[in-house]
């Protein structure tokens, strides 16, 4: 963690000495072990073979299916800082489904899947995503990160949810 940096309460835009930051200030460890674990999620010093940049595209796809647009532009900005090429940065938009890059394509299905219905997440499911060439290790990562930023955006959400009653 970098500094006393918090991308959820960033992102809620909790001003400081609110009544919610004291209510956060109150849950320190946990939004500092939040805060590790976006960092793990989206820039892990080994990535294996989800680049920074897919990991924050994919982010960014899952915040859009949420309809977070805040959370969104934040890993819109991870994907520039990384580098992410015109095929990578394609993986945020909805409406692009890997086109003829198979292992693009299985990831972004799963993605949309799990981030949408996870309850319809069968093995065949995983299946797939081996059958497309994505390797053990990586489909826990994908699995994790998925995982990670809907955690990330229902967090923020209910944070916004107390930051309207006070």
């Amino acid at each position: 963690m970098t500094g006393t940096r918090d991308v959820i309460a960033d992102i809620v835009d909790i001003a400081p000495g609110s009544e919610l930051a004291g209510v956060i200030a109150r849950r320190a460890d946990i939004m500092a072990l939040t805060q590790l674990t976006h960092d793990g999620a989206l820039t892990p010093e080994t990535p294996g073979g989800l680049d920074h940049a897919e990991r924050a595209a994919f982010a960014c796809r899952i915040a859009r299916i949420n309809d977070d647009e805040d959370f969104a532009a934040h890993f819109e900005a991870i994907m520039a800082t990384a580098g992410a090429s015109d095929t990578t940065a394609r993986i945020a938009d909805l409406r692009f489904t890997g086109g003829s890059d198979a292992r693009l394509a299985a990831l972004i299905r799963h993605v949309d899947l799990v981030a949408r219905t996870p309850a319809d997440a069968t093995r065949r499911d995983i299946e797939s995503l081996r059958e497309a060439g994505v390797g053990e290790a990586d489909i826990v990562r994908l699995s994790e990160l998925i995982a990670f930023v809907s955690y990330q955006i229902r967090v923020a959400a209910g944070l916004r949810l107390l930051r309207g009653l006070s």
